[in-house]
């Protein structure tokens, strides 16, 4: 099933569980009496300091994740923007440090298992949980998803038990010694345990499968965010102030001594309880998310192509079988601990370059790069991340510094061995170089304009409002395209400071150069003007045709048909994303396979309009003074009581369109059409008992 899309089914409530439980596991449960042997009480502090470089990378990842919701997050960012070859440096980079997290993960179950159960081999139990955990993921994101969120809820009701516990009983006398170690052993010790963070940002490369992305997914990540800093600022002071400092030092299971210090053995056990599932829930989210680098390279060619594989449950099969050979693999040969330090110090260079690619996307000039989330602060946001992320890799010491190097060259041997000619793309980048006479990829505004039609419109497009107010020209004998185009000049002059002669130029020139889109009959020239207040639509019909030449964009040749439809958008000079992702919905919808016959059988303009509108969600309603909607008649619009988000978009009264006001009386026998959500509309069409009711 190449090439084929993964289901949208993770709401916000997901996406804040795989964030907060890829973040949650050994970062708090094991690496507090590791991290402090270096910097002793002050490991309080650099928890804090080691969550600063992930604010930019973390504003910067949802940026992008909006803008581009595709599998493979770093991976295909880094692509778009920066180009191949530091995608292909991103994706293998990722997959591999969320492959030694989730090791990481389930070797740290060890040591809290070792407390009850010393006998038990650790090894084969992990492995078990592995295999296990992969399965799981072969059953779809949601079943996995669902399974994330009840671990993570679980996770949460016990660190809150346990910090609500330990903060009445931090002994005071120990806190003065958090702030006695100096600032090179802090950002030293930060290093080290910044791969507690990592995992905040990695539901972005599940950003496909999120719905309503531009508005789930930043708010699951940073509210993901805000909580990992609280459990780790707070349960590591909680383990400072219960524990005496040489206790704490080198201890495997801190929070199982704090919590037997302050609540006896049954908080030892409760405790360890959440260890194991934050350890499982940190392997399944990491698992969930690192499987789809796989898929996200395939589908680019940077991958062999068996990797584009969904099994029915919409699954990348040997994405996730692969991902979960190697964790087998990592947990029988190796040692994950000190390579997931080392981990963390890769995953800093590509929080890094993820700042210079936002920095990329906003200077390239593309229209298309249409995001929903704008980080703040741009660019000194980017600068800071990119500046704080060195220094931090600085400080670990020359080890991380080599091993990213190491995987530097790993990266680039496979793309000019293996990717390299069968790539015919390069990112954004080239669009900035365009002034100096660069190449630049032109399909990537194309990519980019089929990512805004399946995202679809926001809440705040007023594509309806467009839609019921556009010009309707319904003509009923041939005719050339160049004289509807004289016909709209002539209408469209009159609210805007151009003439007739200017528009017309416009946009025959755009449709000589092929930016007139055509497909299935249908046309949809468009403009972005000065001196026009709001977007202005005109629809034309002709089922005579309408001859047209035109340039096609993807050969350069001239071409001649007839179309049945026209679609003319002028939008304002000032947003060029909004002019867009409404020409994607119109032109989605000219893909719809049962538009043309819609469209064709229309009676009159509203008909028109009414199958423009019918991949929206609406409701017809026909007022009568023997039927339900009796009640409507007479009433001014302001004061019907419809569910909130429904509005009349059009009415028709007498065999003509009246735009609907706040103050329109409704009167008998007016046809309404009524835009709304799903949840709205149901109730209209319970109320009044049916949608459509003709005269």
């Amino acid at each position: 099933m190449a090439n084929a899309k993964l289901k949208k089914e993770i709401g916000l409530l997901g996406v804040y569980a795989i964030s907060t439980g890829a973040t949650l596991s050994a970062g708090f449960f094991l690496l507090p009496g590791l991290a402090a042997e270096q910097a002793g009480a002050a490991i309080v502090l650099a928890y804090i300091v080691a969550a600063i470089p992930l604010v930019p990378a973390m504003f910067s990842t949802i940026e992008l994740a909006t803008a581009m919701p595709r599998a493979g997050g770093v991976y295909y960012f880094l692509d778009r923007s920066l180009g191949p070859w530091m995608g292909t440096l991103g994706g293998i980079g990722t997959w591999l440090a969320l492959v030694l997290k989730v090791s990481f993960a389930l070797v740290g179950m060890g040591a809290y298992i070792a407390l009850y159960v010393p006998e038990l081999p650790i090894t084969p139990v992990a492995v078990a949980i592995a295999i296990g955990l992969g399965i799981l993921n072969l059953l779809g994101a949601e079943k996995s998803g669902g399974f994330q969120i009840a671990l993570v809820l679980g996770l949460l009701m016990i660190l809150g038990i346990f910090i609500g516990g330990g903060v009445p009983a931090i002994e005071r006398a120990r806190l003065p010694a958090i702030f006695e170690s100096d600032v090179q052993t802090i950002l030293s010790t930060a290093g080290l345990v910044y791969i507690s963070y990592i995992g905040v940002t990695k539901v972005a490369s599940l950003s496909e499968e999120i719905k309503h992305p531009e508005r789930n997914l930043p708010l699951g990540v940073i509210l993901s965010l805000i909580t990992a800093v609280l459990v780790y600022a707070l349960g590591t002071g909680v383990m400072v102030g219960v524990l005496p400092l040489d206790q704490l030092v080198g201890d495997l299971t801190p929070a199982a001594s704090a919590a037997k210090a302050v609540f006896g053995d049954w908080g030892a056990l409760i405790i360890s309880l959440a260890a194991l599932l934050a350890f499982t829930s940190v392997a399944n989210a990491g698992m969930l998310s690192s499987s789809r680098y796989p898929l996200a390279m395939s589908r680019d060619h940077m991958m062999p192509g068996f990797f584009q594989h969904l099994n029915t449950k919409g699954a990348p099969v040997q994405g996730v079988l692969v991902t979960m050979g190697v964790i087998v693999l990592i947990l029988i040969f190796l040692d994950p601990t000190k390579i997931a330090k080392l981990a963390s110090a890769f995953q800093l260079l590509m929080f890094a370059l993820l700042c210079l690619a936002v920095i990329v996307m906003r200077e390239s000039g593309l229209d298309s790069y249409d995001s929903g989330y704008h980080s703040p602060l741009y660019p000194y946001m980017q600068l800071f991340g990119i500046v704080s992320s060195c220094v931090l890799i600085v400080q670990m010491g020359w080890l991380p510094s080599l091993f990213s190097v190491a995987l530097i060259l790993i990266g680039t041997i496979w793309y000019f061995k293996f990717a390299r000619d069968k790539v015919t793309r390069d990112g954004a980048i080239y669009h900035m170089f365009e002034r100096w006479g660069q190449n630049r990829y032109t399909e990537l505004d194309a990519e980019l304009r089929g990512i805004l039609k399946e995202k679809g419109l926001r809440d705040e497009d007023p594509f309806e409002e467009i839609a019921a107010r556009s010009l309707v020209i319904d003509l009923d004998r041939p005719a050339e395209f160049e004289e509807v185009v004289r016909q709209v000049a002539d209408w469209l002059a009159g609210r805007v400071p151009h003439t007739i002669d200017e528009i017309e130029k416009q946009l025959l020139d755009r449709t000589h150069i092929g930016a007139t889109p055509v497909t299935h009959g249908v046309g949809l020239p468009h403009l972005r003007i000065d001196g026009i207040e709001h977007c202005e639509m005109v629809l034309v019909r002709s089922l005579p045709g309408i001859h047209i030449q035109f340039t096609d964009s993807l050969t350069g040749h001239e071409v001649e048909t007839q179309l049945t439809a026209l679609f003319f958008l002028f939008s304002p000079e000032h947003d060029p994303s909004q002019h867009l992702r409404i020409l994607a919905q119109i032109a989605r919808r000219a893909d719809d396979e049962n538009f043309l016959r819609e469209w064709h059988s229309a009676s009159d303009e509203v008909e028109l309009k009414e199958a423009l509108l019918r991949d929206e969600a609406f409701l017809l309603l026909t007022l009568r003074r023997d039927h339900a909607t009796a009640d409507l008649i007479g009433r001014a619009l302001r004061e019907t009581d419809f569910p909130e988000g429904c509005l009349v978009a059009m009415l028709r009264r007498g065999g003509r369109m009246v735009i609907p006001r706040g103050d329109t009386v409704l009167r008998e026998n007016d046809r309404l059409t009524i835009l709304g959500n799903s949840s709205g509309l149901r109730d209209l069409e319970t109320r009044y008992r049916r949608i459509d009711d003709h005269p």
